[in-house]
């Protein structure tokens, strides 16, 4: 590129640059992400689209330390003759595993047989830090594709394929890895990747020490118990500091009746690193509000799994008017409620009887104001509160399943949802996420493995079985065809129409894929059902 072009280029991406890292030895630490640690060099490639995905970048491993790499650029930038692209794929490595690379799947294989030889194709050792991807001392489970780390919500739902296949030694390290995680950093983050430690996901946590205690013994209970409580922490921290002045602290809102409800948080108010241009996009394009702003709320929505949908916008279709942070989901608080009644069952179990109590309280408190603050009697269904505005949220979303899926619901509370799930949910491949089609992939005309799950063992729970079937029946047949076309499963489904592959997002449609194969299995497991 010529000087002159150069310099009108690099101009025009420092107006875009929403902040500028000054790196320091006091920031070299190797927990900090690639943003913190290579500053301009990181916001230049991020901007200029080196990479098609954002995520690519992020995941690469320095050849050197990164004071060293960021210094050659700053000396080399200008010279008439560089070329960013070369000097990435100079200094930086793209870490490849050679048996998903190499994978090739055997068409005469059933649908069985192949999610059993992903296995170990998706299975990593990590025992050493490559660049933002953390030590683990456990083998675990990846999702696949772009995915090559062990993602918290992503684990239950793989986990549930390891256990039909009776691999629970995989189930316990992966286990092993979040008590790890717990004790390292507090709180389980959304994956192993240092510039995912500011934020974590659906806390399914609870169920994943029920799913191993089921087979090991309620003695498992008591052995995670401690980071259950430490899980329990984090999203309950500055409870007890909320007031009317400040009703919201990080995770935790008060609300005008005292009640104490979560939200999805994310302190940091920067980009996220791996869709760094993508939010610095969004941000330019919401004129009347902060970019601050923007990106708190979106990496609060990342913290979802839901990334992105429009029950988190505020007009219902544009993401620039996202507002996480002002709502209050359902789901959230239902796996919370799930966490504070799975740690009253195992002080239960040891005989403390005044600690189960408190919890099993807590649990009751949350069940209450779940249905206080999110039911609707006149529309049948659970729905999301806005706690700013005092009112739910507009949007028929499966997060409204979640009542039902850990037992809050009323027996007619349920009786409605299920005609609610019958009438706008029920697609001809299963059910679809929401009733909207924004052009984001947790919006129609998408279908999710974990939501499948959940409203099926949902609507079993309260003995709908008959819809359950049917939704199985449908979300098999959905997996099945495009494995006979295919030879292999996919991240989500178009559920709508079934011929088409999904769409939406931030990245192309991923395949391997974790938690399809783990709920396909289980489902096929009980086809009698």
């Amino acid at each position: 590129m010529k000087p002159v072009a150069f310099l009108k280029s690099f101009l025009a991406l420092k107006k875009l640059r929403p902040h500028i890292t000054k790196v320091s030895s006091g920031l070299l630490r190797p927990d900090a992400p690639p943003d913190e640690l290579l500053g301009e060099l990181f916001q230049d490639v991020q901007l200029r689209r080196v990479h098609a995905d954002g995520k690519t970048f992020v995941d690469l491993v320095p050849g050197a330390r990164m004071r060293k790499i960021l210094k050659l650029y700053k000396a080399q930038r200008l010279r008439p003759d560089f070329d960013l692209r070369v000097f990435v794929q100079r200094h930086f490595q793209q870490y490849i595993d050679q048996a998903e690379a190499t994978y090739r799947a055997n068409p005469s294989n059933t649908p069985e047989q192949h999610i059993n030889e992903l296995w170990s194709v998706l299975r990593r050792s990590n025992y050493k830090q490559r660049g933002s991807l953390m030590t683990l001392p456990y083998p675990y489970i990846v999702p696949g594709g772009r995915f090559s780390e062990q993602f918290y919500w992503d684990t239950y739902f793989i986990m549930l394929g390891l256990a039909t296949a009776d691999r629970y030694d995989e189930i316990e390290g992966m286990m092993k890895n979040y008590a790890f995680l717990i004790r390292k950093i507090g709180f389980i983050p959304t994956a192993n990747r240092t510039y995912l430690l500011s934020r974590s996901q659906p806390p399914f946590f609870a169920a994943m020490v029920r799913l191993l205690a089921d087979k090991k013994g309620k003695s498992t209970l008591v052995s995670y118990l401690p980071y259950m409580l430490s899980e329990y922490r984090f999203w309950m921290k500055g409870s007890k500091d909320l007031s009317e002045k400040n009703p919201a602290i990080e995770r935790v809102v008060l609300l005008p009746d005292g009640a104490i409800l979560n939200r999805y948080y994310d302190k940091k108010r920067t980009p996220r690193p791996e869709s760094y241009k993508e939010d610095v996009e969004t941000a330019h394009a919401a004129h009347d509000r902060s970019a601050s702003r923007i990106y708190l709320d979106l990496r609060a929505g990342a913290e979802s799994g839901w990334d992105y949908s429009s029950r988190w916008f505020r007009d219902g279709k544009s993401i620039e008017t996202i507002h996480t942070t002002e709502i209050i989901p359902v789901d959230l608080n239902c796996l919370l409620y799930d966490l504070e009644n799975t740690i009253a069952d195992t002080y239960d179990y040891l005989r403390q009887s005044l600690l189960a109590k408190r919890f099993r309280r807590r649990a009751q408190r949350r069940a209450e104001a779940i249905r206080t603050y999110c039911w609707s009697d006149k529309k049948g269904f659970y729905f999301d509160y806005d706690f700013v505005a005092q009112k739910q949220t507009p949007a028929y979303t499966l997060a409204g399943v979640f009542p039902l899926y850990v037992g809050v619901a009323t027996s007619s509370e349920a009786a409605k949802v299920r005609k609610v799930v019958e009438k706008k949910f029920l697609k001809p491949g299963g059910v679809v996420t929401t009733d909207v089609e924004s052009g984001q992939q947790w919006d129609a005309p998408n279908g999710w493995a974990p939501l499948q799950w959940t409203t099926i063992v949902g609507l079993r729970r309260y003995e709908h079985h008959k819809l359950a079937d049917e939704i199985k029946k449908r979300w098999i047949a959905t997996n099945l065809a495009c494995y006979d076309v295919n030879t292999k499963m996919v991240e989500k489904y178009n559920v709508l129409d079934t011929s088409n592959l999904a769409g939406g997002g931030e990245y192309e449609l991923q395949d391997g894929f974790g938690w399809t194969n783990g709920v396909l299995l289980s489902l096929l497991s009980d086809r009698d059902r």
